[in-house]
């Protein structure tokens, strides 16, 4: 009997375990069949003649077609192939579709985003394209849908989460151009709704400090200056007069979150009389959100025998290479961070569904938005319109803010862009990209003949009679937006007097171009003084010395800092720490304990000045979400440096007392394993975590979805940008018409497939700043797209 007993327990669990096999077998099948053909013959409909996509070591293709047409078809193909799930996401955030796909969790997204109405803004724009720009984009459209259709298994993302792929449409590559605005400018203007409640609460005096940081270590492109930002005196703010239970000491630390929001990103060009070639040279590295697939997507598009010949990085959704260069002219991007949205204060007229304009009341329009939501019901969105944008929150007093943002225009979103493939020079690139449609941008150009230049893409709006850092009433005559700056009439600095130039998201000019850009929360200029002073002293430079100054990670400005925290370390008899910070390296490097009590100092030190100077605020609104601007820092500098009492938390009998505290604060508040300080190293926060979007909520697939996570030099005042889910989304330099000599790289494979031998290929060269070609290599797999039988 027992032996009965112990077979058939046998039997069970062997029938269990060939259950299992014959599971993980399915899903392997299932994976394996849903990879891309890349290589042999294929029929797709359209082509006027044969297109050829060739794949090299690294994935990386080159598409040969005889019409750009052709070429954008096929491009559509590769991007299908290889992307079809991260152009789904892009699009669906853009037209607040992800719960459609994702479930309840996103609804919130989803309801935020819909405010907006992309989708019926991408119509808009489609339907206004020249045809020749049209025809690019459904040629496009067609090789995506072409490609799913050929596939054997619908991507493994869709089989995961046991739906379909909808079909592309030619809109939708705006609706990934909207989603990279959102991205890149946010939603509701939060920087100007914070202003607007520091305004409603502090003398004007303290509200424009906190507002406009600290020019001194402004670093623009045309070397203006701007006048010095004053404290406010004791007659105006005199926080030793204030409650002290108000203030707060808690200590923020950086340990398992990306240090200050991270924005940035860098480029710079140099003329070609400072290069060893005597070629312009141009280096872009544009920090983004890291995730698994990079967001871009290498290509080599070639159309006829060379009429148009263009390497860079392209974004799948959109036919075109966004940066890289065309053997003619180099082009490169930064985020501008000016002024592209306002707030508008509604005045009631009557009821809450009507307001005033300098015409006379108007009704608020109400629209019904439908968010489909997976697993679960439908959800009626009310969107209330305005004749200057969408309500999007309330405003110091209660009452309803509408949104004008140039992305809602409809001619602010077109596809210039694909004019810089032909462009022969930095006064053609400059009068294609200069208030292009699409986000804006600092723009770096150099052309074969080694000029370069610096020109600002997206339209700007014409402002008239209001404050634009926070919000303001629009009903008055003569007050508000009146169109949009002519796109010749965009900012740029063509040719300029040193033959150098640069941007790194932080205050580009001066004068009248300040004015038309204005101020949409600049970055902190430490980033571009570096760059800046580190281009003075090149005379031959190579792309080595510029990829040297991408991975450029020593603290210049953290080193202001060192002083400060050795004074305070001294005074509380912390001798362990102080010995580390004086012994640190100069730079954010991986081992350096020293490094991190310094940085952790800083990001405290920051937000606890902060909070003291905005206390009545956050008293007054205590459920606002407040964040500490970047360039804050500068000014917590200067504060600690020149110590006004009048600005001091009154629980402090001076400013060494304040130090001293938030010195100790943060050595208290390291995690356990820094008993021994030498230990907690930069290396164990700054550590990368680059995720696939369905490892964050399967955390069991992270092993095979997510790239190897390792610690890595670098932060957010220096060149080398980094924090464990934000930096260089890639990195190159390159000479129009010597592409061969230059590289590129970025943090992850071409390939969304796991199972694909591309799918990490290059991650670890922009992982330890190696090169990898900016050209494509020779081909390993050649796939040929044949004209379809009519």
């Amino acid at each position: 009997m027992k032996w009965n007993v112990l077979r058939v327990l046998r039997v069970g669990l062997i029938t269990v375990i060939g259950f299992l096999l014959l599971a993980a077998v399915g899903v392997w099948l299932a994976l394996r069949a849903s990879l891309p053909r890349i290589d042999g013959e294929m029929n797709l409909a359209g082509l006027s003649a044969p297109v050829a996509i060739e794949r090299d070591s690294l994935g990386v293709p080159v598409i040969r077609g005889v019409t750009r047409e052709d070429v954008a078809r096929a491009t559509g193909y590769a991007h299908g192939q290889d992307r079809w799930f991260q152009m789904d996401l892009l699009r669906r955030t853009s037209a607040g579709e992800l719960a459609e796909l994702l479930g309840p969790a996103l609804l919130d997204t989803d309801r935020r985003i819909r405010l907006h109405q992309f989708r019926k803004r991408a119509a808009l724009a489609l339907a206004a394209l020249d045809p020749v720009a049209r025809g690019v984009l459904e040629a496009y459209a067609a090789g995506v849908n072409a490609a799913i259709a050929d596939s054997r298994m619908r991507p493994f993302e869709y089989l995961l989460l046991r739906s379909k792929p909808a079909p592309w449409h030619a809109e939708d590559t705006f609706l990934v151009v909207y989603a990279m605005w959102i991205d890149l400018q946010g939603l509701e203007d939060r920087s100007e709704q914070q202003n607007g409640l520091l305004a409603a609460t502090l003398p004007d005096s303290l509200s424009r400090l906190l507002i406009k940081g600290d020019p001194q270590w402004d670093a623009p492109l045309d070397g203006s200056v701007l006048p010095p930002t004053p404290f406010p005196d004791a007659a105006e703010v005199d926080l030793r007069k204030q409650n002290p239970a108000l203030f707060s000491t808690k200590t923020a630390m950086i340990t398992g979150r990306d240090p200050k929001g991270m924005v940035g990103s860098n480029n710079w060009a140099l003329a070609g009389r400072h290069t060893a070639s005597g070629r312009a040279m141009v280096a872009n590295d544009m920090h983004l959100t890291l995730r698994v697939p990079s967001i871009w997507y290498r290509a080599r598009l070639i159309v006829g025998s060379g009429q148009v010949d263009i390497s860079g990085v392209t974004l799948p959704g959109v036919p075109g290479v966004v940066a890289g260069s065309n053997g003619h002219v180099a082009w490169g991007f930064t985020n501008s961070y000016g002024d592209f949205q306002d707030l508008v204060v509604l005045m009631p007229a009557g009821d809450s569904d009507s307001y005033l304009t300098a015409q006379g009341p108007r009704r608020i329009e109400t629209d019904i938005e439908v968010l489909h939501v997976a697993g679960g019901a439908d959800e009626q969105l009310p969107v209330r319109r305005t004749i200057w944008g969408p309500v999007v929150a309330k405003g110091a007093d209660g009452g309803e803010l509408a949104m004008s943002w140039t992305a809602h225009e409809p001619e602010a979103a077109d596809m210039a862009l694909l004019g810089l493939e032909s462009a022969q020079n930095i006064d053609e690139a400059a009068a294609v990209i200069g208030g292009a449609g699409m986000p804006g941008q600092n723009v770096m150009v150099a052309d074969a003949d080694g000029r370069i230049g610096w020109v600002l893409s997206g339209r700007l709006p014409r402002r008239h009679g209001f404050d634009p850092s926070r919000p303001a009433a629009w009903n008055e005559k003569d007050t508000g937006w009146d169109g949009l700056v002519a796109k010749a009439d965009s900012p740029r600095l063509l040719d300029p007097p040193d033959g150098r130039a640069w941007s790194a998201n932080a205050r580009e000019v001066g004068g009248e171009m300040l004015a038309m850009i204005g101020d949409g929360g600049y970055a902190s200029a430490a980033r571009a003084r570096q760059i800046r002073d580190r281009l003075a002293k090149l005379q031959q430079a190579t792309t080595a010395d510029f990829l040297a100054i991408q991975l450029d990670d020593r603290a210049e400005y953290l080193a202001h800092w060192q002083p400060v925290l050795l004074h305070a370390l001294t005074q509380a008899g912390a001798t362990e720490a102080e010995g580390l910070v004086a012994g640190w390296s100069g730079h954010a490097a991986v081992d350096d304990a020293g490094y991190r009590l310094l940085r952790e100092f800083e990001d405290s030190a920051t937000d606890r000045a902060y909070e003291m100077l905005t206390v009545l605020p956050r008293k007054r609104w205590p459920d606002f979400r407040w964040h500490t601007p970047e360039r804050f820092t500068e000014v917590a500098l200067r504060m600690i440096q020149e110590q006004p009492a009048n600005l001091l938390d009154p629980r402090f009998a001076d400013w060494d007392a304040w130090l001293t505290d938030v010195a100790m604060q943060v050595v208290k508040k390291l995690p356990d394993e820094c008993t021994n300080l030498a230990r907690c190293t930069w290396g164990r926060v700054n550590t990368t975590r680059i995720q696939h979007p369905l490892s964050k909520a399967l955390p069991f697939l992270a092993r095979w979805l997510d790239m190897t996570s390792e610690p890595l030099p670098g932060d957010w005042a220096m060149p080398r940008v980094q924090a464990p889910s934000f930096g260089a989304s890639e990195r190159f330099a390159v000479s129009p018409g010597l592409e061969q000599q230059g590289y590129l790289h970025m943090p992850g494979g071409q390939s969304g497939h796991p199972l694909s031998p591309f799918y990490r290929a290059g991650y670890e060269a922009w992982a330890h700043g190696e090169t990898t070609p900016f050209l494509p290599g020779a081909p390993e797999h050649v796939l040929k797209l044949m004209p379809a039988e009519k």
